[in-house]
This record gives structure tokens, sequence and C-alpha cells, in this order.
């Protein structure tokens, strides 16, 4: 049984995030707003609004004082954690929604990944495309995340393929396996291997170097959303 059922939003929950010493929730919603919740549920402050549309991602800045968060109309918005409220003009770029988002480890680098098919990189201090658009071949982005030594990227969606590139936006390797697509990634603490979860059932270990195959889970009788790793391994 869960220890507690939080509700508030009035669409679906497209993503969540903790936050604080206190863990914090974090929650972006179809609905359009972004809220920030206790552990008991109870509400912190006003929900945030976007007026972009259903909010499909967000994430937090590894220094926790700036949300990033992509919406229905292809833009994403940066947020002042403590104010609430939108820094500056909607980044443009996507012609469709935005699906997934992360920081890179150094706070410099935002990466987006949409239903456009793209990934972007953007500056957070200008909300700038540091580099041409990346053509991913996924048709949908359904995940972005950079390792944590922060020197690649590793992406996912429809395809049923997962890619894994630099940081200055090179296809490095591709990695294939699933029979269906690819909906969540999470990368091993030391960069070593990449973990992916999808429709077809399976959660997968991969070695990040080379895209080999070393672990297939199975135990899910539905498609896998998301994924990730305990704090040790």
């Amino acid at each position: 049984m869960p220890g507690c059922i939080i509700g508030g939003h009035s669409e679906f929950i497209w993503s969540l995030a903790c936050v604080g010493t206190g863990c914090n929730i974090m929650s972006a919603s179809q609905d359009g707003s972004i809220r920030q919740w206790i552990r008991d549920g109870e509400s912190v402050g006003e929900p945030w609004r976007s007026d972009g549309g259903g909010v499909a991602s967000m994430a937090v800045c590894p220094d926790q004082t700036k949300v990033v968060s992509g919406s229905a109309d292809g833009r994403l918005r940066l947020w002042n954690m403590k104010k609430g409220s939108v820094v500056g003009d909607p980044w443009e770029g996507h012609s469709g929604p935005v699906k997934c988002l992360d920081w890179s480890p150094n706070a410099q680098e935002v990466a987006s990944g949409a239903q456009d098919g793209s990934i972007r990189r953007w500056n957070p201090n200008t909300g700038r495309q540091i580099a041409p658009p990346l053509e991913t071949g996924h048709d949908w982005v359904c995940t972005i995340t950079y390792s944590p030594q922060g020197d690649k990227f590793a992406s996912c969606g429809s395809d049923y393929v997962i890619r894994v590139w630099s940081k200055d936006g090179k296809l490095l390797i591709e990695i294939k396996g699933h029979d269906n697509s690819v909906f969540s990634l999470c990368w091993s603490k030391d960069g070593a291997y990449i973990f992916s979860g999808s429709r077809d059932m399976t959660i997968r270990k991969w070695q990040s170097i080379d895209g080999k195959e070393l672990v297939v889970l199975r135990g899910h009788t539905s498609a896998i959303s998301s994924i990730c790793l305990s704090a040790i391994l």
C-alpha cells in the first residue's frame, strides 16, 4: 500500500523530481502546471502555470535553484525555483512537444528531445542553442540523459534504438536489442553502463563503451515507462 496518495493535478502527470534536503516532490502535468509538495502530500506554494499547454517534461538544475520545463507548444521555459516564476522568454526551436530534458552535470548545458525527432542543446544563461540540432533518427525522442561525467549523453525513442553521443554531438554508437520503443534510460554512477526500459516489457543493461548487452530483466506485463538506479549503483 502506498504511504501517501497526492492529488491536485487535473490531468496526466508526465514528470516527477525530488528536491531539497527534505526531498520535496515536484510534478509536471498535462494540465499545464508544475507543483511542489512535501512528502505527506501538502502542497508548497501556488502552482506554477505555463502558457504553453501541457507540461510534458521537467528537469531540476543540479544546484536546485532553477527548473527547466518542456511543453506541448514545443518551447522550453526556465523557472526560478524560489519564486516559481519564468525567467526570460521561452526557448524556441522544436516543432513538436518537448518530451524529455536533462541538465549537464556542470549545469552549463540543457539538452532537450522532442516529438519532432531532434535533440537541441541550450545555454541556460541565454536560452540560445549552442549547436545545430541533432536529427536523431528516433522519430520521437523519449529520453535524453547526460553521463555522470558529462562527456557524453544517451538518447532513446520510438525506433527501438539507443544512441550514445559525444559532448559535441557526434554519434558514437547505436545500441540495438529492444523489440519496441525505448522509454527510459539511466547511467551507472561510473558511466560504464546504461540501463533501459522499454515497451517490450524488459529492462536491459548495456556496456556504454560498445553497446554490448549484459543483462535482460523480465517480469513486467506491460510497457516500462520509467526506471532509476539506487544511489549505490
